[in-house]
């Protein structure tokens, strides 16, 4: 059985992502929306949302039980000020946690988060499954030798 460790990150994400387009709503304010305090615009890509949703539920998948604090922090970047004078070294900030929170209510309403009480946030069994099903055809479709010897 294929699970999420054996298969590329870039191409797991892709994957679920592209599952999910199907499975939850993109809510109207995402493509206003900046992914942290670091960052200056809103991302450009037509599917962030569902982007960050499968990457959300993999980080998830890999960390339960994992907050949105600390999801924040994983999802954040420097902020440098302005772009004119740089005076100082940027300091980290977090990454939005009204996207992080909002992707994982859907991901909950879906069925593959649950939340622990007190603990925070870990994948269901029926998450457990769909990214069980999803690296397997990632895997198959892989097209790299050097994976051939997990299969």
């Amino acid at each position: 059985m294929v699970t999420i460790y054996d298969v590329p990150a870039d191409d797991l994400i892709e994957a679920v992502a592209a599952r999910l387009e199907d499975r939850i709503d993109e809510p109207d304010w995402v493509e206003f929306a900046k992914t942290g305090a670091g960052k200056e615009l809103p991302p450009e890509q037509d599917d962030f949302w569902y982007v960050r949703s499968a990457s959300l539920l993999r980080k998830v998948a890999q960390n339960e039980p994992i907050g949105i604090e600390r999801l924040a922090t994983e999802y954040g970047s420097k902020k440098r000020g302005s772009n004119r004078y740089v005076v100082r070294p940027g300091e980290h900030e977090g990454g939005s946690r009204k996207l992080i929170r909002s992707s994982l209510q859907a991901l909950e309403e879906e069925g593959l988060v649950t939340t622990a009480s007190g603990e925070g946030r870990r994948v269901s069994d029926e998450g457990e499954a769909f990214l069980s099903e999803v690296a397997t055809e990632v895997f198959e479709d892989l097209d790299r030798p050097e994976l051939e010897r997990y299969a």
